[in-house]
């Protein structure tokens, strides 16, 4: 039998030569929920229907039906002629139609996404809602002229659409953000691996509760020495043919193959056990750092092949992309401009210098240019300590800071109203005179320093083939909780999979960012 043995016992014995491995005794019921920390015990007194794959699609499709049917009422109200709820026989038809609205739904695959993917979100749903709402609104507009009644008008029927495309997302959002806060939402995780890989997604899915993945251990015979920036209670749980026994007793519905020293065969044996059983199973594939989310699936003669998309980049996208940022940039200078001159006031106010900080930073093809934010720091702060701190980080070893997070401390050098800036990314404002200019983009890598190019991998270069951008992949996806080399292949990987799909699901997602008050970047 294997034993349960943390990974911190494991270091201290790779430190020490000379430690004998203790003797433990033989791993029972017991011995895995002592294994794991307090909160994962109170995940296993859950009821066994109290799970996030029960709960997300029965309250996302409660927020379709309450979304459809505000915008039906909102929609007769202003343009029906029998009132909010139009005709009787108008809104019976409605009623009815609903069960067929959530089946169109569950054909597009809206509501069991997030069972299988930890990250899924309702921008991700968008494209989906759009289409559950076009098509919907058409079959309602055929039906009811096929069955001789006159129906919905076309002035309301465009406003139904209209409405619903708005708030049908927002009740989504709503009903997530209240499943997340229940226990039912969270995945008792097991990963297959304790490698450097293995410990590298343990470490991110830490980072971000909002995923609702509760990693309770690691199955592997052979890890490495445990990072430091894991919590102590991570622990190895056995070897791989203890995996079926750990799913069932701690309650495991998310299984992370995360290149395991096990043999091939073995993995395929151990992964057909798993697809008898409830889980979900992540396999993190060979070559993943060339692997992004516009990778697609084909199969030769039933051997899958993964397809990476070319990396040309169309004339006419750049065109709709740079159009964009005139036209998004230059209506929220008009519309945010009475806001940045106060905050201007108040740097002003608050400290001795200019409102606005100009720095030398790399845009496309890596050509200098001056980007703007507004000043956070105190005048005549010192770069050495940055530049040092550069260096440092491009580990992906690399330590976080007091605070837990991948980002340099300087409380000493912010300024009273800088700090502030900084949580809300306020700070960043004045580039959107960059992004009118040219210079940069709405979404992009972040503008780096020259000075944190000469610390760069000759793939990292490749973020240089397009333009730097004031929000992007790692803004939205990481922020502070990455190590700079990580925010570094997050960039990579922006500028290889990019499509105008992808820039506006990013500009969709940044607001949030700015709600949850995350750090800026340096």
């Amino acid at each position: 039998m294997a034993s349960i043995t943390s990974i911190n016992e494991r270091t201290r014995l790779a430190s020490d030569p000379g430690a004998a491995e203790f003797d433990v005794p033989p791993v029972t019921a017991t011995d895995l929920t002592a294994a794991v920390d307090d909160y994962t015990r109170s995940l296993l007194q859950r009821r066994p229907t109290s799970r996030r794959g029960r709960l997300v699609p029965r309250a996302l499709a409660l927020a379709d039906v309450v979304g459809l049917t505000l915008a039906y009422l909102l929609a007769t109200l202003k343009w029906g002629t029998h009132g909010a709820s139009g005709s009787t026989r108008d809104f019976l038809v409605f009623v009815a139609s609903l069960p067929c609205w959530i089946l169109v739904a569950r054909l597009h695959g809206l509501y069991h996404r997030d069972e299988e993917r930890a990250d899924h979100c309702t921008t991700d749903d968008i494209v989906g809602v759009f289409h559950l709402v076009t098509i919907g609104a058409w079959l309602l507009l055929v039906f009811s002229r096929l069955g001789g009644w006159s129906g919905p008008s076309l002035f309301s029927l465009a406003a139904f659409w209209l409405f619903a495309v708005c708030i049908v997302p927002l009740a989504r959002t709503i009903v997530r953000r209240a499943c997340k806060r229940s226990p039912a939402y969270q995945q008792n995780t097991v990963i297959v691996g304790a490698g450097d890989i293995g410990q590298l997604i343990c470490r991110k899915l830490i980072k971000h509760p909002e995923y609702g993945v509760n990693v309770v251990g690691f199955v592997d015979r052979a890890p490495k020495m445990r990072r430091a920036d894991l919590p102590e209670h991570i622990a190895i749980l056995g070897g791989p043919e203890r995996l079926p026994e750990i799913i069932s007793q701690l309650d495991v519905e998310r299984v992370v193959i995360a290149f395991s020293n096990e043999s091939i065969s073995e993995l395929l044996t151990l992964l057909r056990q798993l697809r008898a059983l409830s889980v979900q199973i992540d396999l993190v594939p060979w070559l993943f750092e060339l692997i992004g989310p516009r990778v697609s699936v084909h199969a030769v003669e039933g051997l899958p092949l993964i397809g990476l998309p070319p990396g040309r980049r169309s004339a006419v996208s750049r065109a709709v992309k740079r159009t964009l940022d005139v036209v998004c940039a230059g209506l929220g200078l008009i519309v945010l401009g009475p806001a940045m001159a106060l905050i201007a006031l108040l740097i002003r106010r608050d400290s001795d210098g200019p409102a606005l900080f100009r720095q030398t930073r790399l845009g496309t093809g890596m050509k200098e240019f001056t980007a703007l934010k507004f000043r956070t720091m105190r005048v005549g702060t010192d770069t050495a300590e940055h530049r040092d701190y550069i260096r440092r980080s491009m580990s992906t070893e690399a330590a976080a800071e007091s605070n837990g997070l991948f980002k340099l401390e300087r409380s000493d050098s912010v300024t009273r109203v800088g700090g502030w800036l900084r949580k809300t990314s306020l700070d960043e404002l004045p580039q959107l005179i960059n992004v009118l200019k040219g210079d940069m983009s709405l979404v992009g890598p972040r503008p780096c320093i020259p000075y944190e190019a000469e610390n760069f991998q000759s793939h990292h270069l490749e973020r240089f083939l397009m333009p730097q951008g004031i929000t992007g992949l790692w803004q939205v996806t990481a922020r502070a909780n990455s190590t700079y080399v990580e925010a570094l292949d997050l960039d990579v990987a922006y500028v290889r999979d990019w499509s105008l799909g992808l820039d506006l699901r990013l500009l969709l997602r940044t607001p949030l960012q700015l709600l949850r008050q995350r750090a800026s970047t340096a």
